[in-house]
C-alpha cells in the first residue's frame, strides 16, 4: 500500500513539473496500478492530468488516477488509429467504453465521415502546435457529424417534396415545398410561383428525356439553378413591360431623341436600330398608334410573349405583373406590342438600307434596267418571229410572186440590152476572161516562189506519210495488199552494208571458234604443267621432263595446219569436191535434224560422250554463235532431253535427274557455263561474290569441330603451353563448350544474313539468265509433268531448282577463279577462308533450292530452317518465272524453212579429226539412229563410202610413214580445221518437187523479184500483164548485180556464199519467171496451199511477214557482231591470261633451277653467323614430351623416351630443316622439315602431324619452338 500512495504521489509531481515525459513514466510505473499507458503521444496524458489536478483543487488520488488513465489511454488509441486509413477501426475505438464518447453512430456510411472529421481537426491542431485531440474535441466532431447527417436527411426529404409538387402540377403546393427551410433555396418569391412550376418542370422533363429515365428527379443544385432562371425571366419579363410602356410614351411625346434611346434599350432587346432612321420610326409608330386606337379597346392590361414562349401580362395602370391570364382578359389598343413595333423598325431600316444600296450601285440598277428592257424586246421580237414562221408559207409565196415578178422585168430589160450589144459584150468577156485567167496563173506562181521551201516540206511529209501508212498497212494489215508489198520488196535485197556486215560477222565466227579451241588447248596444257611442278615437288620426275612438257604443248601447235590446203578437201579434183559436198550435206543434215544426234549421244558409251559433245556438237552449231546455230543446239538440247526423260525411259524416277547426273542436263549447263553464257552467269554472280572476297572481316566456319581447333591452336599458340583439351573430338563434344558455341552463333548468324542478300539478288535477276537455260528448264518441267503425272508440283520445281541453281550457279559460286567470275591474278589466288565463306553459303543455298531444312547431323545450322523454309516459298515464284519463255521459233523468230530464204549459207570449221570421228560413230550405230533405209541419212553415208583416213582428206602426209614421229605427225595434221559451207542435199529442183511448202518458198523467190520491178493491182494482173521495156531493163540490173555481187564472193570458200538453190531460176527473164510462178501457183492451188479466188493473199502475207522479219533480221545482225566482237575480245583476254599463267609457270621453273644450282656451291661454314641463333638443337624424347611436343611415340613406352635422341640441324635452304631420331645413339632415321610446310598444316587447321611415321608432333607447339630457338621469336 505504501509503493501505490508514493508512486501516486510521484505522478502528482511529475503532473505539476509540466514534463511530459516523466509524467508518462510515472504512470508506467508498476507500482502505481495503473491501466497501460501508450507512449503517444505524451503530451495528451500530461495537458489531461494537469487540468484534471487544477479542476480538483488538490492532487489526484489513486482512484481518479485509474480512471482519467483509462480514458486518457482510449483516447491516446484514438489518436494513434487516426494515422492510418482504417475508418472502421476508427470507429471501433469511439465506441470503446473507457472512451466516454456519446452518440457514436456505427452505421457503415458513417464510419469514414467520423473519420475524416477527426483527421482533419487533428491536423488543424497540428498546425496549431498541438499533436492529439482531447476528448472533448473528439465528442464535439461527432457531435458535428452526427448534425450534418441530421441536415443532409431533412434536405433530401425537401428535394423529394418539391419533385413530388412538380408532378401534382399545383404552382401553390410547388411554391410551399420550395419555401421549405430545409431546403436553403435562395430568392424564392410567392409571385413567381406560376413561372417555377413551369421552368422546373420543364428541367425535369429534360432531364428524364436526356437520361432516358422517366423517374428521374431533379437535384437541389438543379432545382436551385431553375428558381434562378425563373427569378431572371421574371426580371426580363417586367424590363420589357416597362420597356414597352416608355416607348408607348415617348411615341405619344413626339421626342425623337428619347424615343431612340427607348428603342436601343436592351430591356427590349429590339433589333434593326439605326439611328439615322429615327423619324422614320416616330412617323410610322406614332401611325401604327393611330391606326391601333381605332380598333379594340382601351382596357388596362396588356400581354407579352417571352422568348421561351411563355405570355407575360402587365397592368399598364397599377404596374402589377401576372403570369396567369386576368379574368375576362382583352389586350390594350392603346400601347403598341413588341412584335408591331419590330416590324415597324425591320421595314423602316430595310427600306433605308435598299435607297442607300440603290444610290451606291446606280449604274449596276440601270444597267439591270437595260436587260430587262433588252429581254422584254427580245421577247416581243420573238413573238414576231414566232408569228412569221407559222405564217412562214403564205409569206414566201407572197416574197417569191413579187421578186419573181421584178426578176423576170429585169431579165427582160437586160436580154433586149444584150441583143442591141451582143459584139461588144463578146469582146468585153474574152479581154476579161483572158486577164483574170493570166493574173491567177502569176499570183499562183508567184505563190509557189515564195513558198518554194514550204511545198517541197509539204511534198515531203505527203510522201513520208503516204510511205507510213503503207509501212503501217504492211506491219499492222492482216491482209496488205500487194501494191504495198511492192513498195517494199526492195528491202529484202543485199546491200553493199548487208554483205560487208554478213562478211564480217562470218569471219568473226571462224575466228571466235579458233580462239576457243586455242583457248581450251592453252588451258589443257597449263593443266599438265599443274601436274608435273606437282609431281616435281613430290620428286616423282625430273626437273629437266617439266622443262620439255612445257613447251610441248605450242610445239604441236605450231606444226598445226602446216600442211597446204591444196592437197585436202580444198584440192581443184573432182574426187574432193564430191568429198567436200558430201561432208557439207551430211553435216547440213546433222545441224538441222536434232534426233540423229540426239539418238548418238545415248547410243555412245557414256565416257565418251562429254569429249563427243565439246569436240563435234559445240563445232558443229558453232558454238551459238548467232542465233541460227543458238536455235538449232536448244533444239537439240530439247529433243535430247525428252529422248532421255520420257521416250526412251532412261529416268524411271524423278530422284534420278538429281542423283543419276542426266546426259543432257550435263550437257546443258556445260554449254550455257562456257563462252556463250559466260557474260550473263558473270554479271549474275560478280557482285555477289566480289561483295565476299572483298569482306576481309567476314569468316564463315560452321565446323564445331574447325572451330573448335582454331580455339585450340589460338590458345597454345598465344600461351606457349600445351592444351589439356584433346585435340580430336566429335562435333557434338566441341559443341559442349560454350566459346564453341558463341562462335558458332554469330557464323551462322551472319551465314543467315548473307545467304539472304544472295537469295533476293538472284531471284530479282530472272532477266540475266540466258535464255538457254530458261528453255531447257521449261522443257524439262514439261518432260517430267508427263512422265510422272502424279507427281506434285513442289517435287517438279524441286528438279528444276536443281538444274538452275545447283548445277548451273551453285559451282561458279563455290570456284569463281575458275568460273572466271571475278578476275582473280595468277600469283594471288582465293584464300582457304574465302573459299571456305562461299561454301557455307551455297550449303545453305542448297538446303533453300530443294526445300530441305537441317536436321539433327546439322544441329547447329538449325536456327536457319525459318529461313530456308520462307525462302523456298521465293525460290518457288523464281523456278516459275525462269520457265515462262517463249517457245525458240517466237524468241529466234527462226523455223525449220529460213534457210531457204536467207541470203547466205552457214559455214562451221570443223578438224579432220571431228570428221572422221563422226563419220565413223554414224557408220556404227547407222542402225539404232535411221532403222528406215529410206532415211536421208543412208543416202548421204553411201556418198561418202567407207570412213576415210587424215591422209585421204589432207593428201599426201609430208612424213615418211615407217619414221617414229610418223604418228606424232599424224596426230598433229588431224588437228586441221576446214571450213565446210553447209548446204541441203535435197532441195527443190527445177522439175519441182512435192513438197509444198518448199515449192511455196521457190515461187515467193520468184515472185518478189517480179513484184520488185512491175507494179499492179493485183498478182494475177502482174502476172498476165507484160513488162514494158523499162521494167524488163530494171529486171535485168538487178540479175546483174547479183551476179556480180556472186563472183566477187566466190573466190574465197571462206567467205559467205548466197544460197544455190534455183539459181537457174533467178537468171531468168521477167516473162520467163512469170510462167514459172503461173504454174507453181496452179500446184500449189492444187495442194490448197493457195487460192485464186483471194488473189494469192498467203503468198502476199508471207512475203510481207518476210519483209517485216528482214529489219528484225539485220537487229539481229548488229547485235551479233556486238556481242561477237565482246565474246573474240573476253577469249582474247582470257588467252592472254593463260600465257601469263604459262610465263608464270617458266618463271617458277627457273627458279627452281637456280635453287638447284645454289644447293650445289653451298658452303657449311655458317659460323660467324649470328651467334645468337642456334644452328643445331638437341632434345630427349622425354624433354619433348615434356614440352607438350611429342604426343606419342609408336612402339615405346614412356619411360624409355629418355632413350630417344632428336637432333634437329638447320640447312643452307633458308626453313628447311634436318631432323634426325637416334636410339641409344643409333641413327634411326632422319627426314627433311620444311617450315613452309608446318605453317600450311597449322593454316589448315591440322593439330596433330606424323613424323618418321611412329612419332605423333603438336603443330603449334613445334612451331613456336623453332621461332624461339631459330628465328629467335
Amino acid at each position: 500500500m505504501g509503493n501505490i500512495l508514493n508512486a501516486v504521489a510521484t505522478i502528482n509531481s511529475a503532473i505539476d513539473g509540466g514534463n511530459a515525459e516523466d509524467t508518462v513514466l510515472a504512470l508506467s510505473n508498476k507500482d502505481a496500478k495503473l491501466p497501460a499507458v501508450l507512449r503517444q503521444p505524451v503530451n495528451l496524458y500530461q495537458s489531461e492530468l494537469h487540468k484534471f489536478k487544477a479542476a480538483n483543487d488538490g492532487d489526484l488520488a489513486h482512484d481518479q488516477l485509474v480512471d482519467a488513465v483509462r480514458v486518457l489511454t482510449a483516447i491516446a488509441q484514438i489518436n494513434h488509429i487516426l494515422e492510418s486509413e482504417d475508418a472502421g477501426a476508427t470507429v471501433a475505438a469511439l465506441l470503446a467504453p473507457y472512451a466516454c464518447i456519446n452518440d457514436v453512430d456505427d452505421d457503415e456510411t458513417l464510419q469514414q465521415r467520423y473519420h475524416d472529421a477527426l483527421v482533419s481537426m487533428k491536423r488543424q491542431r497540428v498546425q496549431e502546435g498541438v499533436d492529439f485531440l482531447t476528448q472533448n474535441d473528439i465528442q464535439a466532431n461527432v457531435d458535428k457529424v452526427n448534425a450534418e447527417v441530421m441536415e443532409e436527411q431533412e434536405r433530401i426529404l425537401a428535394v423529394a417534396r418539391i419533385n413530388e409538387a412538380l408532378d401534382t402540377g399545383d404552382p401553390a403546393e410547388t411554391l410551399e415545398a420550395l419555401q421549405t427551410p430545409a431546403a436553403k433555396l435562395g430568392d424564392v418569391d410567392a409571385k413567381h410561383a406560376v413561372i417555377y412550376q413551369t421552368v422546373l418542370q420543364t428541367d425535369k422533363e429534360q432531364k428524364a428525356k436526356t437520361t432516358e429515365d422517366e423517374a428521374a428527379v431533379l437535384w437541389l443544385d438543379e432545382i436551385q439553378d431553375g428558381v434562378n432562371k425563373a427569378n431572371k425571366t421574371a426580371n426580363d419579363a417586367n424590363k420589357l413591360a416597362i420597356g414597352m410602356v416608355t416607348i408607348n410614351l415617348m411615341i405619344d411625346e413626339d421626342n425623337n431623341s428619347a424615343l431612340l434611346g427607348a428603342l436601343q434599350s436592351s430591356d427590349v432587346g429590339l433589333n434593326s436600330v439605326t439611328q439615322d432612321c429615327v423619324e422614320g420610326y416616330s412617323t410610322q409608330l406614332r401611325a401604327a398608334k393611330q391606326e391601333k386606337l381605332q380598333s379594340g379597346s382601351p382596357t388596362s392590361w396588356v400581354s407579352h410573349q417571352l422568348k421561351n414562349g411563355m405570355l407575360f401580362y402587365f397592368n399598364l395602370d397599377t404596374m402589377e405583373s401576372r403570369w396567369l391570364e386576368p379574368e375576362e382578359f382583352e389586350s390594350s389598343n392603346s400601347q403598341l406590342s413588341k412584335p408591331e413595333v419590330q416590324a415597324i423598325l425591320t421595314r423602316v431600316t430595310a427600306d433605308y438600307d435598299r435607297g442607300l444600296l440603290f444610290k451606291a450601285n446606280e449604274d449596276k440598277i440601270v444597267l439591270l434596267q437595260s436587260h430587262t428592257r433588252g429581254v422584254l424586246a427580245r421577247k416581243a421580237y420573238q413573238e414576231r418571229l414566232d408569228f412569221i414562221k407559222r405564217q412562214l408559207p403564205a409569206i414566201i409565196r407572197i416574197q417569191s410572186w413579187f421578186k419573181g415578178r421584178k426578176q423576170r422585168q429585169a431579165y427582160s430589160d437586160r436580154v433586149n440590152y444584150m441583143k442591141e450589144h451582143e459584139e461588144q459584150a463578146v469582146k468585153i468577156q474574152s479581154y476579161g476572161k483572158m486577164h483574170l485567167a493570166r493574173k491567177a496563173y502569176k499570183e499562183r506562181l508567184q505563190y509557189f516562189r515564195d513558198n518554194a521551201s514550204a511545198v517541197v516540206k509539204l511534198q515531203s511529209f505527203w510522201r513520208s506519210n503516204k510511205a507510213r501508212h503503207d509501212y503501217h498497212i504492211l506491219t499492222h494489215e492482216e491482209n496488205p495488199p500487194v501494191v504495198v508489198v511492192s513498195k517494199f520488196v526492195h528491202l529484202l535485197e543485199q546491200g553493199e552494208q548487208d554483205l560487208k556486215e554478213e562478211l564480217e560477222l562470218q569471219g568473226l565466227r571462224g575466228r571466235v571458234v579458233k580462239q576457243i579451241r586455242t583457248n581450251q588447248q592453252l588451258e589443257n596444257d597449263l593443266n599438265l604443267m599443274d601436274i608435273k611442278i606437282g609431281l616435281l615437288v613430290k620428286n616423282r620426275i625430273t626437273l629437266q621432263d617439266v622443262v620439255a612438257g612445257a613447251g610441248q604443248g605450242r610445239k604441236a601447235r605450231r606444226n598445226t595446219g602446216d600442211f597446204s590446203r591444196e592437197k585436202g578437201l580444198k584440192a581443184l579434183s573432182k574426187e574432193k569436191r564430191e568429198m567436200l559436198e558430201a561432208y557439207q550435206h551430211l553435216f547440213y543434215l546433222l545441224q538441222t535434224n536434232p534426233s540423229y544426234l540426239a539418238k548418238l549421244i545415248f547410243a555412245m558409251p557414256q565416257s565418251k560422250t562429254t569429249k563427243f559433245m565439246e569436240s563435234v556438237i559445240l563445232t558443229l552449231y558453232n558454238y551459238a554463235a548467232n542465233q541460227r546455230e543458238e536455235y538449232l543446239l536448244l533444239r537439240l538440247f530439247k529433243t535430247a532431253l525428252e529422248e532421255e526423260i520420257t521416250l526412251i525411259s532412261k529416268v524411271d524416277k524423278m530422284l534420278e535427274i538429281v542423283t543419276g547426273n542426266p546426259m543432257v542436263i550435263r550437257m546443258v549447263v556445260t554449254f550455257n557455263r562456257g563462252a556463250k553464257g559466260q557474260s550473263s552467269l558473270r554479271e549474275l554472280l560478280q557482285p555477289l561474290v566480289k561483295s565476299v572476297l572483298e569482306d576481309k572481316s567476314l569468316n564463315i566456319n560452321t565446323n564445331p569441330v574447325e572451330v573448335y581447333k582454331a580455339w585450340i591452336s589460338q590458345t597454345e599458340t598465344e600461351t606457349g603451353e600445351a592444351s589439356k583439351l584433346p585435340y580430336d573430338v566429335t562435333g557434338a563434344q566441341a559443341l559442349a563448350h560454350q566459346e564453341v558455341k558463341d562462335k558458332l552463333f554469330e557464323c551462322v548468324k551472319c551465314l543467315g544474313e548473307v545467304a539472304n542478300r544472295f537469295l533476293t539478288h538472284i531471284v530479282s535477276s530472272v532477266d540475266k539468265i540466258p535464255y538457254g537455260i530458261r528453255y531447257i528448264a521449261k522443257v524439262l518441267k514439261h518432260s517430267l509433268e508427263t512422265k510422272f503425272p502424279e507427281a506434285s508440283s513442289d517435287d517438279v520445281l524441286k528438279i528444276v531448282g536443281n538444274l538452275i541453281y545447283y548445277r548451273y550457279m551453285n559451282p561458279a559460286i563455290v570456284a569463281p577463279d575458275a568460273f572466271d567470275i571475278v578476275d582473280i591474278g595468277v600469283e594471288k589466288g582465293m584464300s582457304n577462308d574465302q573459299r571456305r565463306n562461299l561454301g557455307s553459303i551455297t550449303k545453305v543455298l542448297q538446303s533453300v533450292a530443294s526445300g530441305k531444312k537441317f536436321g539433327e547431323d546439322s544441329a547447329h545450322l538449325q536456327q536457319l530452317n525459318p529461313f530456308v523454309e520462307e525462302a523456298f516459298e521465293r525460290f518457288k515464284v523464281f523456278y516459275n518465272d525462269v520457265c515462262d519463255v517463249a517457245e525458240p521459233e517466237d524468241a529466234f523468230n527462226i523455223d525449220e524453212y529460213s534457210d531457204f530464204v536467207n541470203p547466205s549459207k552457214p559455214i562451221v570449221y570443223m578438224s579432220v579429226k571431228e570428221i572422221i570421228d563422226t563419220h565413223a560413230l554414224l557408220m556404227e550405230h547407222l542402225d539404232a539412229l535411221a532403222p528406215d533405209k529410206e532415211d536421208p541419212l543412208h543416202e548421204l553415208l553411201d556418198d561418202l563410202g567407207e570412213v576415210p583416213s587424215v591422209e585421204d582428206i589432207l593428201g599426201e602426209a609430208p612424213a615418211d610413214l615407217s619414221d617414229p614421229q610418223a604418228e606424232q605427225v599424224i596426230a598433229s595434221m588431224a588437228k586441221t580445221e576446214i571450213s565446210l559451207t553447209l548446204n541441203n542435199k535435197f532441195e527443190i529442183h527445177e522439175d519441182g518437187d512435192e513438197d509444198t511448202k518448199k515449192l511455196f518458198l521457190k515461187v515467193k523467190r520468184l515472185l518478189v523479184d517480179v513484184i520488185g520491178c512491175q507494179t499492179g493491182d493485183s498478182v494475177e494482173h502482174i502476172l498476165t500483164t507484160p513488162a514494158t521495156t523499162d521494167q524488163e531493163e530494171a529486171h535485168r540490173l538487178l540479175v546483174q548485180k547479183r551476179m556480180k555481187q556472186d563472183e566477187s564472193l566466190k573466190h574465197d570458200s571462206t567467205k559467205l556464199t548466197r544460197n544455190a538453190s534455183g539459181l537457174d531460176d533467178n537468171k531468168l527473164p521477167i516473162e520467163a519467171k512469170k510462167q514459172k510462178i503461173l504454174k507453181s501457183l496452179r500446184k500449189l492451188e492444187e495442194a490448197g496451199r493457195v487460192s485464186k479466188e483471194d488473189d494469192y493473199q498467203d503468198l502476199i502475207n508471207s512475203i510481207a511477214q518476210d519483209i517485216r522479219n528482214q529489219r528484225r533480221y539485220r537487229q539481229r545482225r548488229k547485235q551479233d557482231l556486238l556481242r561477237m566482237r565482246g565474246t573474240l575480245e573476253g577469249l582474247e583476254n582470257k588467252a592472254t591470261f593463260y600465257e601469263e599463267q604459262n610465263d608464270y609457270y617458266n618463271q617458277y621453273i627457273r627458279t627452281c633451277l637456280d635453287n638447284l644450282q645454289a644447293k650445289k656451291v653451298f658452303k657449311t661454314d655458317e659460323k660467324k653467323k649470328g651467334k645468337h641463333k642456334a644452328s643445331n638443337l638437341k632434345y630427349t624424347g622425354a624433354k619433348l614430351y615434356e614440352k607438350g611436343i611429342i604426343l606419342e611415340i609408336e612402339g615405346l613406352e614412356e619411360p624409355q623416351y629418355k632413350n630417344v635422341m632428336f637432333e634437329i640441324t638447320q640447312t643452307s635452304d633458308p626453313g628447311v630443316f634436318d631432323v634426325n631420331a637416334k636410339f641409344m645413339g643409333v641413327k634411326m632415321d632422319s627426314i627433311q622439315l620444311v617450315f613452309q610446310d608446318l605453317l600450311q598444316l597449322q593454316y589448315e587447321g591440322a593439330q596433330v602431324m606424323n613424323m618418321f611415321n611412329r612419332a605423333k608432333i603438336n603443330v603449334n607447339l613445334l612451331i613456336f619452338m623453332v621461332n624461339k630457338k631459330f628465328y629467335g621469336k
